[in-house]
């Protein structure tokens, strides 16, 4: 099983649908290590648009940034914020 990470650069929203195949991913192994590496994307001057499954799992920008922020919680870290 694989899961595709798409990013793009600060600001957008989404992956185009019809352009997807030329929109840079990276593939893991794990959910785990998607979201891994889309907290690394995150940490950089790019941002984790959406992760894709062979078992159908579909998480958006807004569900990966949840994701994220509730895993951080768990284990402690402080909060990072979005500037407003």
């Amino acid at each position: 099983m694989a899961y595709r990470v798409y990013s793009g650069p600060r600001g957008s929203e989404t992956v185009p649908p019809l352009e997807r195949d030329n929109w840079p991913y990276k593939e893991c192994a794990l959910l785990d290590e998607a979201l891994s590496w889309a907290r690394h994307v995150n940490k950089s001057e790019r941002v984790a648009l959406l992760i894709e499954g062979d078992d159908g799992t579909h998480l958006t920008k807004t569900e990966i940034a949840a994701a994220l922020c509730h895993s951080e919680a768990e284990l402690g870290e402080p909060e990072v914020q979005a500037s407003r």
